[in-house]
């Protein structure tokens, strides 16, 4: 099952399909009794799927059979003992993918001629994701992490080694007893190409970055990389081998400390837009600024739910089935407000007060 959505993923998942492109989503569960009926409920979801393919005149039986052989597959690869908050299937002529996202989903199918990707970008901003670079002076690793895990990234490269240099007498008799290891030029000429390789990362995926490893590495990285400059330093070495647990159990106490700072700098920064009179809130009002592209940061507290139905010139409370009725509408701001260059930052519940669970600071 996917996890790490990168801008050229999205971009892939938002290219146009052959007519149909399936989306099913349904929420899961991490423990019992609730997981139990996982199976079920997911069953059921792409039963009704199947049937929507099977009645809509504009789907040809090849691509019906296609597309049911691709919702086949990928139930098989579904691992609900190691679900989260939320499944989402795609289903296209000629292929599949499972992602499980660590924020729950409604239950609904969708036939397009593009994928639903905005319960995918809203679990991702919700997950605050980062990245880790565990350096040593042979290895370089990368990992990427959000919602209180990592994962290894392979990418640009990652990991990188520094394979063995033939031993040369004749180099040690000539320049004394050999450099430490981290003053060798071959090593810094490693550790150059490693932080230009995570520049490229974070042109492509800008994140807040976590730097580990042993003080000599880090200190020979800020020297000769410019990419250490704005990275926290975890001084732990032995993880640019190291597992994903122990990599995460490295960076957390440094992780919650940068969210628990940004949480109070977002209230400090809601509270002077308060004075400017540059402050949106309730899902109403934000969902109308949200599509005037008016929205420069936006605070959604992590929980926040609410069903609605736009009546032409509001949206008003409904209950989830109702005719019209739009299960995801924070999903939906969240993906509206990421696509016109806003900020947007999840915070505890309670965070925003009177502010009904979703406010904003407006650019106008």
């Amino acid at each position: 099952m996917e996890h790490a959505l990168s801008p050229a993923t999205l971009a892939e998942l938002r290219r146009p399909r052959p007519y149909p492109a399936v989306s099913v989503l349904t929420p899961t569960h991490r423990r019992e009794p609730h997981s139990a009926q996982d199976a079920v409920r997911l069953r059921n979801v792409v039963a009704e799927a199947k049937k929507q393919l099977e009645a809509d005149p504009a789907v040809t039986r090849e691509r019906r059979v296609d597309v049911v052989a691709q919702l086949d597959q990928a139930l098989a690869e579904v691992d609900l003992a190691h679900s989260e908050d939320g499944l989402v299937i795609f289903a296209a002529p000629g292929e599949h993918q499972v992602w499980s996202l660590a924020r729950t989903v409604p239950e609904r199918v969708v036939l397009s001629d593009t994928f639903l990707t905005r319960n995918l970008v809203s679990a991702q901003a919700s997950e605050r994701p980062f990245w880790v670079l565990s350096v040593s002076a042979h290895r370089v690793a990368l990992w990427n992490g959000g919602g209180e895990r990592v994962t290894e990234a392979r990418v640009h490269g990652f990991p990188r080694t520094l394979g063995p240099e033939n031993f040369d007498p004749e180099r040690q008799e000539r320049i004394g007893d050999t450099p430490s290891t981290f003053r060798d030029e071959r090593t810094r000429a490693f550790l150059r190409e490693a932080g230009s390789a995570m520049e490229a990362v974070l042109r492509t995926s800008p994140r807040p970055l976590y730097v580990t490893g042993e003080t000599a590495a880090l200190s020979a990285l800020d020297e000769v990389a410019g990419v250490a400059g704005n990275a926290v330093h975890v001084h732990h070495g032995g993880l640019a081998h190291g597992t994903p647990d122990a990599v995460w159990q490295a960076v957390r106490p440094a992780v919650r400390d940068a969210a628990a700072k940004g949480v109070e700098a977002v209230a400090r920064e809601l509270e002077s837009a308060r004075g400017r009179k540059e402050f949106a809130a309730g899902v109403d009002e934000v969902w109308q600024n949200a599509r005037e592209a008016r929205v420069r940061l936006l605070a959604v507290e992590e929980n926040y739910r609410i069903t609605v139905r736009d009546d032409g010139d509001h949206l008003m409370p409904a209950a989830s089935g109702d005719l019209d009725s739009r299960d995801d509408i924070v999903d939906e701001i969240v993906e509206k407000c990421l696509e016109t260059g806003a900020d947007v930052r999840f915070v505890p519940d309670g965070t925003l007060g009177d502010a009904q669970g979703v406010a904003g600071v407006l650019r106008y």
